[in-house]
């Protein structure tokens, strides 16, 4: 299956380009991503606790890398 979204990724990326290219890529990564936190983590064979506790580190990197894309672009008007 990762296989499969790597040739999608690669497919993508040659007519897609600007926001709309960048939608798709991120797009897929968010999802293969999903994929390996649930399968190669195992998160399918834990509990319901662990698996909040694997969302809300997810949550919290999102809330992290969003503040540096903040920081980043607001670095420019200064």
């Amino acid at each position: 299956m990762l296989l499969g979204l790597l040739g999608i990724t690669i497919c993508a990326s040659l007519p897609l380009s600007g926001v709309a290219g960048l939608a798709a890529s991120l797009s897929i990564a968010l999802l293969k991503s999903a994929m390996i936190y649930w399968r190669y983590m195992h998160l399918d064979e834990e509990d319901a606790l662990n698996r909040i506790a694997a969302l809300a580190a997810s949550a919290w990197l999102l809330v992290l890398l969003l503040f540096l894309g903040i920081d980043y672009w607001t670095r420019a008007f200064s």
